[in-house]
């Protein structure tokens, strides 16, 4: 009998080589696009690239130089990086809407940081020599980055100070305010799609503690748990219940 040769199966196309240009929904959700004359859109549209990527795959990883500045049209990812003792630090995650990196390609620096999709995902990509062909002539450009990094920043201090609070619901409220940021993710919207295992896992809690946290954050009115999501019926109550926290 002759015996049958099994191929391996094909080995994943790198990312790169996944791209392509994006459709016309998809440039609809890119908030900066918006800002833009005609013909420096013309230009952005030219050199945007969208790939979707799957559960676990890095988007960017630390020591790579910066090639791109990515931005979330669909799914879910988060940023995070391994401390000394091999313990994973999670920086923060980031849904739809988010655009993320500009301090890195500012500086053309490598990554210091870990992208990776938590769930299937769409991301665009605009290239760091079109990024400062932009930040050298848009000042309606240069104001979308100035306010991502002021907002970025605030809400990384405000991370700071909540991480060293023992109390679980506190640490809850304040990664959930986080991701309905208005200004940092305006694909958001009312419901965060977020699984409480995935939130968990963004916190450092367990599944459990985070279901508890959740539900105590409904009786106050300030969420509504949903099948797939949280929607967010109260975001200013949720940041003063961080604060009293």
């Amino acid at each position: 009998m002759t015996p049958v040769l099994r191929h391996p199966p094909p080995l994943k196309q790198p990312i790169y080589q996944r791209a392509r240009a994006p459709n016309a929904d998809e440039l609809e959700n890119i908030p900066w696009l918006h800002t833009l004359d005609a013909a420096e859109r013309k230009v952005a549209v030219a050199d945007l690239k969208v790939v979707r990527i799957a559960t676990g795959e890095l988007l960017c990883r630390v020591g790579r130089p910066v090639t791109y500045w990515f931005g979330v049209i669909e799914g879910f990812l988060k940023m995070n990086n391994d401390s000394d003792l091999g313990v994973p630090i999670i920086f923060t995650g980031l849904p739809p809407g988010g655009w993320f990196g500009e301090g890195t390609v500012i500086k053309r620096e490598v990554y210091r940081y870990n992208i990776t999709a938590v769930r299937k995902s769409v991301v665009a990509g605009l290239s760091v020599e079109t990024f400062h062909w932009l930040l050298d002539r848009s000042i309606p450009f240069n104001r979308f980055i100035t306010q991502q990094l002021n907002e970025r920043l605030g809400q990384f201090i405000a991370a700071r100070e909540i991480d060293r609070m023992s109390d679980a619901d506190a640490r809850v409220a304040r990664s959930l305010a986080a991701l309905f940021h208005p200004v940092l993710y305006p694909g958001v919207g009312g419901l965060l799609r977020i699984t409480q295992q995935e939130l968990g896992y963004l916190i450092g809690l367990s599944r459990q503690r985070v279901n508890e946290a959740l539900n105590a954050l409904q009786e106050h009115g300030l969420i509504g748990i949903e099948y797939g999501g949280v929607r967010v019926l109260d975001l200013e109550g949720l940041r003063r219940h961080v604060q009293r926290g």
